[in-house]
């Protein structure tokens, strides 16, 4: 019984058809970055402290300038080190009724004079150290009792991905590939825009979320479109690289903040590279195929074998449509099966590991001190290396054990520069560089593994099923980070070496996947070993038409 890999042996297993769609598809995968992390610069928290309404008339007789006068009326607060000046309160004093000098009111003069003056919070409003710079954190003042307002913009998105992958992995797996895709894209438009213009914080939550909708489900739905493309040997590569763009938009994403320092403006131009609809792919063969729509699959195929100036030559024999029964995706179908049952639970908790992880070291940049967007790029030139290494040794290896490697060296470097002391800088950064290196690989190899363990009636809803852990993990990151870092800073590392070496050893009893063809039905997962006796016992989707396909086709539908 011939399959379509079997099929894709005439077509071109990775021709220029193939290599069209993949460069367009990888164009959607470079803007995700700046989507997944850009709250490290859209959502900076500059240092701040409380407006003092009646200061503005002796600041403005003094002459002094805005770090001058916060040292004047800012209340010093005890820290682990040193005193330093309170970000949430002031002293309350009527400056221009306390008849000193200018020439006198020097900060140490201050400290000694109103050590003993009531405080009070900051009910005037803040003053920024803007740098050049602005968030949203500065325009909605979301500091102090509100800042976890910040923890709450990057969980909206995630609650969005959630939203997204069920409802887009549904919707590409019943009504096809193509235009779960395009109506993603047609979305992730409309709302970036939406949330760049947003007029008020409770606006800016609703669009976000919508903006999340979008973006994960047409992520997910084109990476799977890829992987059905291409034949078997080719699937690695593709989904690697697709990832890649991800790391390229990592590198780009901190130049394009130095030049955009406004935060709406920042956002439209992430969304920009978003906006645009790309109509020259065709639906995934494999996916018609599932559905019995043999006609239209076989169209499609000889329309690929044209673009890549190959011609269908053998004898296609199909089952009627009388005879077969389509079949339909179904969550139940992913937890049913004992070994589909396993896989399902095991991939859930390595996209929680990897999404937490991932996002908690990238997020780490803005509260860690030291120049951002240095750092940033830093931490993204540490992803390419991940992609090689990937490429290097699934072929060579496998899956199961560089996937595993990945997370348990991901969870020994966040040990080790948790315990690590701050005198020993360079070695604290090359083993977190290191740690950024394992879980990259990990998250990179997580997609294209629950990609190979699915059938392909069922292919897209798994991935999106499994990826609403990456999600919740997405959701649970910023309050993990923030809130675990006031007590300690090295506090939430602990938390992500445990998780990773969890889902180290949880990826040991999966399956190894390499050269193994995609599988096409559930047997194919319960019984990989089984031999197939009689038609009936098959999916439609792999069976050879009787009549010789060598007409001419037409251009490739859009």
């Amino acid at each position: 019984m011939t399959t379509f890999d079997d099929i894709l042996e005439e077509t071109g297993k990775f021709g220029l058809c193939q290599k069209r769609i993949f460069g367009l598809l990888c164009l959607v995968s470079m803007p995700f970055a700046g989507v997944y992390v850009g709250i490290v610069f859209q959502g900076f928290t500059p240092e701040h402290w409380c407006r003092d309404p009646g200061l503005n008339q002796l600041s403005e007789n003094c002459g002094w300038g805005q770090l001058e006068t916060r040292r004047h009326i800012v209340s010093l607060v005890n820290d682990s080190a040193d005193a330093i000046h309170a970000q949430c309160e002031r002293y309350e004093v009527d400056w221009n009724d306390t008849g000193l000098a200018c020439e006198v009111m020097k900060a140490e003069f201050i400290s000694i004079s109103f050590s003993r003056a009531p405080v009070l919070g900051c009910k005037d409003g803040w003053e920024y150290d803007y740098e050049g710079r602005t968030s949203f954190v500065t325009e909605f003042d979301l500091v102090c009792g509100n800042s976890w307002m910040v923890d709450m913009f990057q969980s909206m998105l995630n609650v969005g991905f959630l939203a997204g992958s069920i409802v887009m992995g549904y919707l590409a797996d019943r009504f096809g590939r193509k235009m779960c895709f395009l109506l993603s894209n047609l979305l992730n438009g409309v709302a970036g825009i939406l949330v760049a213009i947003s007029p008020n914080y409770i606006a800016l939550l609703v669009f976000r979320v919508l903006y999340g909708f979008g973006v994960k489900g047409g992520w997910v739905t084109a990476y799977v479109l890829i992987t059905e493309l291409v034949g078997v040997e080719y699937r690695r590569m593709v989904g690697v690289l697709l990832q890649m763009f991800f790391s390229v938009g990592i590198l780009i994403l901190p130049l394009i903040a130095y030049l955009i320092p406004n935060w709406r403006w920042l956002q439209v131009a992430i969304t920009v590279k978003q906006f645009y609809l790309i109509q020259f792919i065709p639906e995934s063969p494999r996916w018609l195929l599932s559905q019995n729509n043999i006609r239209k699959a076989v169209h499609i195929t000889g329309q690929i074998a044209k673009e890549n100036g190959k011609t269908l030559s053998k004898n296609i024999e199909t089952l009627t449509g009388d005879n077969t029964d389509i079949t339909t995706a179904s969550f139940l179908d992913l937890i049913r099966t004992p070994k589909m049952r396993k896989y399902t639970f095991i991939l859930m908790f390595n996209w929680f590991t990897s999404a937490v992880v991932y996002q908690g070291l990238i997020m780490r940049l803005g509260i860690q001190g030291g120049n951002v967007y240095v750092d940033f790029l830093i931490s993204g030139v540490v992803e390419f290396p991940a992609a090689f290494l990937i490429l290097f040794t699934i072929e060579r290896i496998g899956r199961r054990i560089p996937f595993a490697t990945a997370n348990i060296v991901s969870g020994v470097a966040c040990f080790v520069v948790a315990f690590t002391p701050d005198s020993l800088l360079w070695f604290k950064m090359f083993v977190a560089c290191i740690g950024r290196l394992g879980i990259t690989m990990a998250f990179e190899m997580v997609v294209f593994v629950n990609t190979e363990l699915y059938p392909t009636f069922v292919r897209n809803l798994g991935v999106s099923a499994c990826s609403t852990l990456c999600d919740i993990g997405g959701i649970v990151a910023p309050f993990l980070l923030y809130r675990l870092a006031v007590i300690w800073l090295e506090l939430p590392l602990i938390i992500f070496g445990v998780i990773a070496f969890v889902a180290g050893a949880l990826v040991l009893m999966l399956p190894e996947t390499k050269g193994v063809p995609l599988p096409e039905t559930i047997d194919d997962i319960e019984f990989p070993n089984r031999k197939k006796e009689s038609p009936g016992e098959t999916q439609p989707m792999m069976n050879l038409l009787s009549t010789d396909v060598t007409a001419v086709v037409k251009p490739l539908d859009v």
